[in-house]
């Protein structure tokens, strides 16, 4: 990839080919041509979503539709050795969820769960906006794995559900707790509960521990915003891993 190459989602270029052309969707296109005012024969980037960045040039470039030719395959990606899973529940105040995203995003996040607890303030999320989100911080951070980010599920199903190998939950009530850098693995596949302002319920917390295996964590000797406890493990993740 070019140091400045800007870069597009297109799910299409999964498993391209030197010389295939592949065609962005219509919102890519208007942004490409639109907005960057790229044309016929300007060199790109395109990340398919599932761990893949191809080389490709501009042959056709319209505000509602772009296509280009491959050239070759990004070989010296990073891909990251870890599965991070956050079921969060969303703020009240909506802008705070949608930083956390973006943050959690450029960090290195597998899947987003917002999930819905006794004590939640926010029961009704965009997704489609969400995901916009999720995508401009993809490209914008240069990551090729597109997250998964999940509607709002009720946090017991999430907990019964949970098949990841390491399940931790961060929450305020005392009781013993490990340092979540001490017990989170490098290359390992972890999901982490973190509870909405007014925390879980004792009921959520003690079906979780007792009933399905999470184990409590702690981030800290502070207590944190839900959203900034949300990038925190994004970012113990990264840094155990790099």
């Amino acid at each position: 990839m070019k140091e400045n190459s800007h870069i597009f989602y297109c799910p299409q270029a999964i498993n391209a080919v030197e010389g295939q052309i592949v065609n962005l969707d219509e919102e890519e296109s208007a942004h490409c041509c639109k907005v960057l005012r790229l044309n016929v024969n300007d060199q790109i980037s395109l990340i398919d979503g599932v761990g893949g960045m191809y080389s490709a040039i501009l042959v056709m470039c319209t505000k509602n539709s772009c296509s280009a030719k491959i050239l070759q395959l990004e070989n010296d990606i990073y891909i990251r050795p870890y599965y991070n899973h956050i079921a969060i529940s969303p703020t009240k105040n909506i802008d705070r969820f949608e930083w956390f995203i973006e943050k959690a995003v450029e960090f290195g996040v597998d899947m987003i769960t917002p999930i819905l607890c006794s004590h939640s303030e926010r029961k009704i999320l965009k997704i489609e906006r969400l995901e916009k989100i999720i995508l401009s911080a993809v490209k914008q951070s240069g990551n090729v794995i597109l997250p998964k980010i999940n509607q709002l599920t009720p946090v017991l199903d999430v907990i019964k559900n949970a098949n990841e190998d390491l399940k931790f939950i961060a929450h305020c009530e005392p009781g013993e707790k490990q340092f979540f850098a001490n017990v989170c693995l490098p290359k390992s596949k972890s999901i982490t509960l973190i509870g909405p302002e007014g925390d879980f319920s004792d009921q959520e917390i003690n079906d979780a521990i007792n009933k399905y295996g999470f184990k409590p964590i702690s981030l800290g000797n502070t207590r944190l915003r839900t959203e900034t406890a949300g990038v925190s493990i994004s970012a113990f993740l990264a840094c155990i891993n790099n």
